[in-house]
């Protein structure tokens, strides 16, 4: 007879685990050729903040995409507990690291995947967790928002995976994706507990040093 896996009477199956995803492979062409993962925050580079509150959110297992300075990052950067995925084709953006982060997690047992930025100094574990939340009470394409404006971090149950990475070119990432999904995608209200503010040219560097941003 083959034993059979049961949950206690009134407890719920547990969900599968949600991957968090870090694309932090980008080359900072608008900073001058720094590379965002290797940018100094808190006294570490910014990809460990990134990694960190995917994991402190709820995330597991936590794979980061890398690309420019790739060697530079897994020497000094302290990501022992994440997955790195190399993204030899970077500069043809973000679509890119997308596209390889999905393709290796497809592997792993993850019934869905957290996608967050590692140019977002003020995103952190609180709004990760929100998600979670979200995705554990039945949303399978969910948004962090900021004064109802659709924002990062984003999750995909599995089932989306496969139409986001075809969707995924350029810079775009999942926008034309989420866009033409846009009814079936959860808003989840993260402004008072994240900032979503990122880092693109040198006037944005004050972020990592909690300083506001170039003016809109």
């Amino acid at each position: 007879m083959t034993p059979t896996t049961e949950s206690a009477p009134g407890t719920p199956f547990p969900h599968p685990p949600v991957a968090g995803l870090l694309l932090a492979a980008g080359g900072g062409r608008r900073l001058g050729g720094r590379p965002k993962a290797l940018l100094g925050f808190r006294g570490r580079p910014l990809v460990e903040h990134a990694a960190r509150a995917l994991s402190e959110g709820g995330c597991a297992p936590v794979y980061v995409v890398l690309g420019a300075a790739a060697a530079e990052v897994r020497v000094h950067a302290g990501l022992a507990h994440c997955t790195l995925v190399d993204n030899p084709r970077w500069p043809d953006g973000m679509g890119s690291s997308l596209r390889a982060g999905l393709a290796a997690l497809a592997a792993t047992d993850a019934g869905a995947v957290l996608v967050s930025l590692v140019d977002q100094p003020g995103v952190g574990a609180a709004a990760v967790s929100r998600l979670l939340a979200a995705h554990r009470a039945g949303a399978g394409l969910a948004a962090a928002a900021y004064g109802g404006e659709r924002g990062h971090p984003v999750l995909f149950a599995r089932e989306h995976w496969e139409g986001v990475t075809r969707a995924a070119d350029g810079d775009r990432g999942a926008r034309a994706y989420l866009r033409a999904h846009a009814s079936a995608v959860t808003l989840v209200e993260c402004a008072d507990v994240a900032d979503p503010q990122d880092i693109d040219v040198p006037d944005d560097l004050g972020l990592l040093n909690g300083l506001p941003s170039r003016p809109d």
